[in-house]
């Protein structure tokens, strides 16, 4: 995880939770900024301290290149030489491939592509009008900086979470682990598959806690169009239905914001947080562009922040399904002794996040514990 934050991620990026929730068994930041959120460098130093504290045998510089069956448990090849164990545990994360969709071969080559793998600064971009693929977390950052470096921008949107950044006088995140909706666990989600493919929220981590949503983006000039489709003759083709996607974003933020009234009512914690708010619906542009022409030099690159994807290539295990996921339940792998942590919603809605990582650990270690002494 450390390796990706200072080898994967642009030069601005902070983390979405405030320092405060940035927390591992026997670590917690101590900083003086609690509010806060971290760098890219801080969230580095972070895990490589925990390393140091939890004193836990890890090896750096080991590329796993192989994980396959073995009579008694798994035969793990790394660069580093052979591992045998009777048991694994995946922590590789979910995001190690950008996702891209296929037509992205039909654009002509006068435009640069790039991933957020690839990004790192407005500078290394072309002169020229930027298009962002893409509303989650990613795609509203990107677009934010790239507008505030004076390019024009265009962001194509699609199913997206709206959240305020602070709601009631306290960060959004407060309310979500407060309330316990982080806390939902993945058997009482209804729609596990859905839950567990949806985008990041439309946050930003800046020091002045601000909102980043669509409207945020729109009022400093960004352009929103739809969903991009295809491209057909050198066009890029855009769906025309923002208006409904926005209200269903804004529908879900305003049943949220009422599932954390609820909860501060029905506590007692209505005293000591701010009177509850309602927010502008996202505005839908007057007009917007259905197609652009790829080939006129208006657009000169495109960043693509349309998700990420795990890989899985190196597990020779038959536990990956058609969609490239791994077949797990709660983190316990479809073989005997394969244990995954750090999916989505894998045991929790917070699982993905450093916080959220404990609680799922210890219980898929206490299943991992169970299955050794069967065996023994």
């Amino acid at each position: 995880m450390a390796n990706s934050w200072r080898r994967e991620r642009w030069n601005s990026l902070r983390l979405l939770t405030p320092n405060w929730q940035s927390r591992l068994p026997g670590l917690r930041y101590e900083g003086p900024d609690p509010d806060g959120y971290m760098t890219v460098a801080e969230v580095t130093e972070f895990i490589e301290h925990f390393a140091k504290v939890s004193r836990a045998p890890v090896r750096t510089g080991v590329n796993v290149t192989s994980v396959r069956q073995a009579d008694d448990g798994y035969h793990v090849t790394t660069s580093h030489g052979e591992i045998h164990s009777r048991t694994v545990v995946i922590a590789s994360g979910a995001c190690n491939q950008p996702t891209v969709p296929q037509f992205k071969d039909a654009v002509p080559s006068s435009v640069e592509q790039l991933t957020p793998f690839d990004y790192r600064d407005p500078t290394r971009l072309p002169d020229g009008r930027v298009l962002v693929v893409g509303a989650s977390a990613t795609g509203v950052q990107l677009a934010a900086e790239l507008k505030q470096s004076g390019r024009p921008v265009t962001l194509s949107v699609g199913e997206h979470v709206r959240l305020p950044r602070t709601y009631r006088g306290r960060d959004v995140l407060w309310w979500m682990d407060a309330s316990g909706v982080w806390d939902q666990r993945y058997d009482e989600v209804d729609d596990l598959t859905r839950a567990r493919r949806l985008p990041s929220p439309q946050l930003a981590g800046t020091p002045e806690r601000t909102a980043l949503d669509l409207n945020a983006l729109a009022s400093v000039g960004v352009e929103l169009a739809g969903r991009w489709g295809t491209v057909r003759d050198g066009h890029g083709l855009f769906s025309g239905g923002l208006r409904n996607v926005f209200s269903l974003a804004d529908l879900k933020m305003e049943r949220l914001l009422d599932t954390f009234d609820d909860w501060a009512r029905t506590h007692g914690r209505d005293a000591e947080v701010g009177p509850p708010e309602r927010f502008a619906p996202t505005r839908v542009p007057e007009s917007t562009r259905l197609q652009l022409d790829l080939r006129s030099g208006e657009i000169r690159a495109i960043v693509w922040a349309t998700g990420f994807r795990p890989d899985y290539g190196w597990l020779d295990v038959p536990v990956v399904d058609a969609k490239g996921q791994l077949r797990h339940a709660g983190g316990v792998v479809d073989s005997p002794g394969l244990y995954a942590l750090g999916l989505p919603v894998l045991r929790r809605r917070k699982s993905t996040f450093i916080f959220g990582t404990e609680d799922d650990a210890r219980e898929v270690i206490d299943h991992l514990a169970r299955y050794l002494a069967v065996r023994r």
